[in-house]
């Protein structure tokens, strides 16, 4: 019980440290969540600041993501262990202690959590991502549909474990909770596309 609560409190305390926060703040321009789409991830960092600062804000979220799930198999062990790491990272993510538990929507912390955990559903999920956002350019729907493929994909492709699965189905319904605006903005047409173009 112990190793699963030092697990809980490490893995959200990794997730609440905002990388897009951190990192417009440290460059001098002052709290990404009050611009833009007052969001602190990737996307609204690519829209704000530029490929450089979303480059770092992607790869920060996703590293802490995989961090807080080794250090879940490590305590607790197996499958199980790096799931409730990936669950509180993602937890910390959108709701982070540091900073007003106002954080982002938890993508990029999920997909590095579950390539730990879950390597082959999150590489299916990932490309479902990419294939939307390409033929699309809505990265919000990507989001919603790689969230929605995890657990799906892991019933084909990994030993099915219940508690594993109902973690899936947490964080794709955390993931899908987190885009609700950008469903409303989808279903009437106003969200917004990405540009790689800055």
């Amino acid at each position: 019980m112990l190793k699963i609560l030092l697990t809980v409190v490490i893995s959200y305390l990794l997730g609440s440290c905002a990388t897009g926060i951190i990192y417009s703040r440290m460059s001098g321009n002052g709290d990404i969540r009050t611009k833009g789409s007052k969001n602190s991830g990737a996307t609204n960092m690519l829209r704000v600041l530029g490929k450089k600062a979303a480059l770092i804000t992607l790869l920060g979220d996703i590293l802490k993501g995989s961090l807080a799930a080794f250090i879940g198999k490590w305590l607790v062990g197996g499958t199980l262990g790096g799931m409730i790491g990936a669950l509180f990272a993602v937890l910390g993510h959108n709701y982070p202690v540091f900073f007003g538990f106002k954080g982002g929507k938890g993508i990029a912390t999920s997909l590095g959590s579950l390539l730990v955990v879950l390597p082959v559903p999150s590489l299916i999920a990932f490309a479902v991502f990419v294939v939307t956002v390409s033929l699309t350019r809505y990265v919000s729907l990507g989001s919603i549909l790689a969230a929605i493929t995890v657990p799906v994909a892991y019933l084909f492709t990994m030993p099915f474990e219940l508690p594993v699965f109902l973690i899936c189905l947490l964080m794709a319904f955390l993931a899908i909770y987190r885009h609700r605006a950008n469903i409303g903005r989808l279903r009437r047409h106003e969200e917004n596309k990405i540009s790689f173009s800055k």
